[in-house]
């Protein structure tokens, strides 16, 4: 009795299905693709750039100053002002799986500026953010932004994070949303962080810090 072959149609659903698995996979644990939708990180960040975020080296060595993240919302820092481009179910399974990148609508993206125990002010005479009662000096701060809009003096509790973005005149980032946490952003809401941008092409690279 001869061995009947497997069909090419059940060969394909099978790789198929294999794949997406695969992408399931490495989507939940180890990195994700986003599209960053505003100019708030600029000019680190540019409208459209496409990043990937890396979580298992997230889980592994923690969030640090400097680290740029993605979090989801923690409260309502969105608004009602954001479309997600992918927002049709068929858009929301390409997320899933990751074949396109991935914003659910309350995803954001910003530059990690105080973590547990710090204490985080604005602003020094230079217009420096002081941390822990010391002026910091951030190159990666859009050309010509300042950060002075908002005066305030946060203690950042463990288990949250202060972040700002790098083009301070144009973010609505932790300093105004001081009346929820005083703008902390709870570490379990942190996707990750910002490894390399992938696209477009003549970007490609990594994060300054």
């Amino acid at each position: 009795m001869t061995k009947r072959k497997p069909s090419f149609l059940r060969e394909t659903a099978v790789v198929v299905i294999s794949a997406l698995v695969l992408s399931v996979i490495v989507r939940t644990f180890i990195f994700q693709a986003f599209y960053v939708p505003s100019a708030s990180m600029e000019n680190t960040l540019l409208i459209n750039d496409r990043i990937v975020v890396s979580k298992i080296s997230t889980r592994i060595t923690g969030i640090h100053r400097s680290d740029v993240v993605v979090f989801h919302d923690p409260s309502s820092w969105l608004g009602t002002s954001y479309t997600d481009p992918y927002g049709s179910k068929f858009g929301h399974f390409l997320q899933f799986v990751g074949i396109v990148p991935a914003n659910s609508g309350k995803d954001l993206v910003k530059r990690v500026i105080g973590v547990g125990g710090d204490r985080i002010q604005c602003c020094d005479a230079q217009g420096r953010i002081m941390r822990n009662g010391v002026g910091i000096d951030e190159p990666y701060i859009r050309a010509g932004s300042v950060t002075n809009q908002i005066d305030f003096d946060v203690l950042v509790p463990n288990g949250y994070v202060f972040v700002m973005g790098d083009n301070r005149g144009n973010s609505e980032d932790s300093r105004f949303h001081l009346d929820l946490n005083h703008g902390m952003v709870p570490l379990k809401d942190v996707v990750g962080r910002v490894s390399v941008r992938v696209w477009p092409l003549k970007r490609i690279g990594g994060i300054e810090k």
